[in-house]
């Protein structure tokens, strides 16, 4: 279901420059007890862009899931890209999440970072319903006009390819543009970005959908050490890289 998304996604980033960097052993891959689903994770670091993850679940038929989160240089202060893509295919059930996620709700830091992703939600309104999302406070690292649904297969083949390759659009054309406005010192970029993860890590439901399909333990590494390092405050390995 969503192996083009995948592949447009990656093929974003390495035109970018990015260089792969190294996975926490085992985490990279792993297979169900069963053999039925495997997970499969990729980290990118790019100018501009420190830590970039993407993830995509196959379990067939039950669930195929695409996950990434990208997480600027600690010198802008722009927001983090996230994706949350989920099809059950038996069910024939989409959940869709696209936003740049604020380090800031004030209005001056929305109007400067998000008024691209403001004219997307406009665009599609097919994935800007106003139903919330479960788990998150929709108020904390969640821009008012996120691009979302719980739909079926008409948003799945409809609207959804054209927004996320937009999407992806408006995200590069925000990390393009020149800073304007008062910025953000890096050490309160670093903290908020680490508060981030502390706030995802404590809320996130795939945590207990991985467990389902790969045990606890594989699944607490994996929300801990590579999906929200910065929720065990520990220093980020990740190099800087210039904007």
């Amino acid at each position: 279901m969503f192996d083009s998304f995948l592949d447009e996604l990656h093929a974003g980033i390495k035109a970018r420059g990015a260089e792969a960097l190294s996975i926490p052993d085992g985490l990279a891959e792993c297979r169900s007890a069963k053999g039925n689903s495997v997970i499969r994770s990729w980290l990118w670091h790019l100018p501009g862009i420190r830590r970039w993850r993407v993830t995509r679940l196959d379990a067939g038929d039950s669930l195929q899931v695409l996950n990434s989160v990208a997480y600027p240089a600690f010198s802008r202060d722009q927001p983090l890209l996230g994706i949350d893509l989920l099809w059950f295919g038996a069910r024939q059930k989409l959940v869709a999440v696209l936003d740049f996620q604020p380090l800031l709700q004030t209005p001056d830091y929305l109007d400067r970072h998000l008024q691209g992703l403001h004219r997307l939600h406009d665009r599609f309104p097919d994935l800007s319903g106003e139903e919330t999302m479960r788990s998150y406070d929709p108020h904390q690292y969640f821009s008012p006009w996120l691009l979302f649904c719980r739909g079926n297969a008409e948003q799945a083949q409809g609207a959804l390819p054209e927004a996320f390759g937009a999407f992806l659009s408006q995200y590069w054309a925000l990390h393009d543009s020149p800073a304007t406005g008062l910025s953000l010192e890096p050490e309160e970029v670093a903290r908020l970005q680490n508060a981030y993860d502390i706030y995802s890590a404590e809320r996130d439901p795939a945590h207990g959908l991985f467990t389902s399909h790969f045990g606890k333990a594989w699944s607490d590494r994996f929300l801990h050490e590579f999906l929200f390092p910065g929720s065990s405050q520990a220093p980020d390995p990740t190099p800087e890289l210039a904007p």
